[in-house]
Formats: C-alpha cells, structure tokens, sequence
C-alpha cells in the first residue's frame, strides 16, 4: 500500500490549494438562469482544469448555456460535475463563504457540487497520467440538464463508464442507484361565472382540480411517490374559476413503475361537468437502476480499501442527478463521489474540509483503476 499512502500525503499536502480554489469558486456566483454568471465561472474553472489534466479544455456552447469538455483522445472513464446552483445572484452578499475553525466550510452551493469539482480538479492532479480520463462539467444539471444531456451520453458512450461527483451521502456513502423523476403539469378549464349573481353558469375549475389532486394523491404506492406540489385557481374573489393547475412530482425506482404512473396521469378524466382536464409532461429522468452501478463500486469499495481508509458504504438516492441520463443508455456509473456534507439547497449547506484530501485521494485511485482496465471490461 505504499504508493497508495504516498496518494494520501500527496492528497492532504494540496489542501491549501484545494481550500482557495473552493473559496474562489463558491464566491464566484454561478445560478442556473444566469447566462452571464455561467459563462465567468466557465472561465474561472477551464485554466484551472487544464492544469490538472495537462491538456486543452473546450468551452462548448448550446443556446445562452457553456459547458466545460474535456475529452481524452483514448477515453475509458468519463467524470461528470456540474457548476450551476440554485442560489440566486447576490446570495453570497450575504451569505458569505466561510470556514469554521473545527473544518466546515459554508457558503451557496460548497455542497453541490462545488466542493466536488475541486476534489475532482486535486485527483486528477494526483494521477500520473490522467490522458485516457475525459471530464465533462455542466452549467443546466439543477433544471434538468436540457443542454448538457445529449454531450453527456455523447461522452459517456465514448468512455464506457463514468463516475459522477454529485455530493456523496451520508458519511461518505456513494450512490449505486437514484430514483428516476417524472414532471407533470395537470391543467383544468372551466367557464368563468359571477360567483354571487351566477354561479351555476360556471363551471368551477378549481372543484374539478381538487377531484384530481385526491386522484393523483393516491397514485403513488410502496416506494413510488405521486406528490401534487404547487396549486393555482382563480382572478378574483367573485369571479368562478375557469382555469386552475397543478404540479407533480413523481419518484420511482424502476422504469416500469415510472411508466405505470405516467399512464395514470394520461387516463385522467374530469368529475365536474362540463370540466375539461388537460395533462403535460412526463418523464423526465429515467431511474438510475443498481445493475449499472454495483460494478463500479466494487472497484471503488478496493480503492478506499488500497488507501487505507474506512470501509466504503453503498446507498440509494430519491433525488435525481446526471448518473441517471447514463445509467439509461446502459454505461456503468457511480455517483455521489464528491464532497461529506450536508444540506444541499438549504441555507445550512455545508461541507467538511478535514476530509476533502482524503476523497480527492479515493477518486483519483479510483480513476487510476478504470483507467488501466481492459478496453470492455
């Protein structure tokens, strides 16, 4: 385990280092629907991934969205991270990064995925050739990754498997599997009437919503969750409501079970005469199924063991994240290699920099071992 420990002290020596880029990168305001932003904290991580990988980096465009590509010329394993958040411009104004003397750093977005991406830039340092390495770093993944998504299979066919550095889970734990996500958005016209004069030539949107939100409440089942989330009704306080809405959020494990729910919401008919019930949407994220993903942590599960560290736990997300775009055109993926933490999108996010060195250490010998495999193994 000599080279491995030699990793390790390697690891722990660029904590510095480590700890102002994440520093500069939290600071450097990066929100999903900020074009401009985007583009600075592109500029601000393309030097620095190309001093880490010893090779160009292309800033590719779709639309008013940057994306950071680094393909290997031989690839065998793609990373994937993304650097848009879901903090609105002028948070860090008040809401600055810090570090606390016992090791954790707060600010928007150190836990997702900043924290990550810098662990990512010190690993791949780490490596004595990182050339059959290709990274892909995106600035849609928090609004679905509409831009990123066909650059992503593109590079992760090309590699044939990828680790994703989306915050780890508790204690460390990697991620073997995500649910897959469905959107809906369930629309319902009436007719508008006088509420006090007429309300019988209405025909009341927002009953005829509140008969399918019960329907759609009861379409989940076991671990497949159907929540009805946001409502709309009504102009006045007077007026009959001739247009009420809903959104819904659907999870579930498998691709079956997504589909079965999905037929639902398409069979929905309207209660209220005269109603009619309009649905859109769908899948949106297939699930990230174990079978992809098992393999890949046995090799992580060796690389934490060849460095000496704490057993590696497996687990399950109900969130969704890029892993699940791959784990459905059938490449093998782990997910959740990035930073401990906790509290990703609330305002306690946090990070623990006392173990930043060893993750970095953990991918970078992870990267290690998928790089030196066998062309499809």
């Amino acid at each position: 385990m000599g080279n491995e420990h030699h990793t390790l002290e390697l690891a722990t020596a660029m904590m510095p280092t480590m700890l102002k880029q994440l520093g500069e990168l939290v600071e450097c305001e990066s929100p999903s629907n900020s074009p401009e932003a985007l583009r600075n904290c592109a500029q601000l991580l393309a030097p620095w991934l190309e001093k880490a990988l010893g090779r160009p980096v292309d800033l590719v465009w779709s639309g008013e969205n940057v994306h950071l590509v680094a393909q290997a010329q031989h690839p065998r394993v793609l990373v994937v991270g993304h650097f848009d958040t879901v903090w609105p411009l002028g948070t860090i104004t008040e809401w600055r990064f810090e570090i606390s003397d016992d090791g954790i750093a707060t600010g928007p977005g150190v836990f997702d995925m900043k924290a990550g991406i810098v662990q990512l830039l010190a690993a791949l340092e780490l490596m004595v050739d990182a050339s059959a390495v290709s990274v892909v770093l995106t600035s849609d993944e928090e609004t679905g990754s509409a831009t990123s998504w066909p650059l992503i299979e593109q590079q992760a066919k090309l590699a044939g498997v990828a680790l994703v550095c989306e915050p780890s889970a508790d204690g460390g734990a990697v991620k073997v599997a995500r649910k897959g996500i469905a959107n809906y958005q369930v629309k319902v016209h009436g007719k508008a009437a006088h509420s006090g004069l007429e309300p019988a030539l209405g025909v009341n949107a927002g009953v005829e919503l509140a008969h399918q939100i019960l329907a759609i409440n009861n379409l989940g089942s076991g671990d497949t969750t159907v929540t009805p989330t946001m409502f709309s009704a009504g102009t006045a306080t007077n007026v009959v409501p001739e247009f009420a809405m809903c959104h819904v959020d659907v999870r579930a494990w498998t691709r079956s079970d997504l589909e079965d729910v999905d037929d639902a919401m398409a069979a929905l008919k309207p209660h209220v005469e005269g109603a009619r019930v309009v649905v859109e949407g769908g899948i949106e994220r297939p699930p990230f199924e174990p079978a992809l993903g098992v393999n890949v942590f046995a090799d992580a599960a060796a690389a934490a063991w060849e460095l000496g560290l704490a057993p590696l736990a497996a687990t399950r997300s109900a969130g969704g994240s890029d892993a699940n775009l791959i784990a459905a055109i059938g490449v093998p993926t782990l997910d959740g290699l990035g930073a401990l933490g906790a509290h990703p999108h609330g305002r306690g996010e946090r990070v623990d920099v006392t173990v930043m060195g060893e993750r970095a250490a953990l991918l970078s010998t992870l990267l290690h071992r998928l790089s030196n495999r066998s062309p499809g193994r």
